[in-house]
């Protein structure tokens, strides 16, 4: 009887592990675990962007991978805007400084109205 459970035994455990290593004997690799939504590419992020990510986690925190990535594109689109708002000030700011070397007309000073022009 001890011959027949320890056959048994050994047949279980062998149909168990050629289950689970299915027929090349190696397991599979696991798929990693990655950002199912990616940040767009072809777009600047929005608000709505950065809310809809969610970083898969690791077994010591987040995949540095993962959350490399979304600062990176974070801080390089972050830098763009900067540059451009900075742009926009400076053309703002020579736009206003021209407009104070030009005349300004004034209420008296204005072409006349059609009332004065037919008295």
């Amino acid at each position: 009887m001890f011959w027949f459970m320890l056959i048994a035994l050994v047949a279980v455990v062998a149909a168990v592990a050629m289950a689970v290593l299915g027929d090349g004997g190696t397991l599979r690799d696991s798929e990693p675990d990655r950002i199912e939504d990616r940040l767009p590419p072809d777009r600047p992020l929005a608000r709505s962007d950065i809310d809809a990510v969610r970083l898969p986690i690791a077994v010591r925190g987040y995949r540095m991978l993962d959350v490399d990535e979304v600062l990176d594109r974070l801080g390089a689109e972050l830098a763009e805007r900067d540059a451009r708002i900075a742009e926009l000030e400076a053309t703002l700011a020579g736009a206003q400084a021209g407009a104070v070397g030009a005349p300004s007309l004034t209420k008296d000073e204005g072409p006349a109205r059609r009332d004065d022009a037919g008295e």
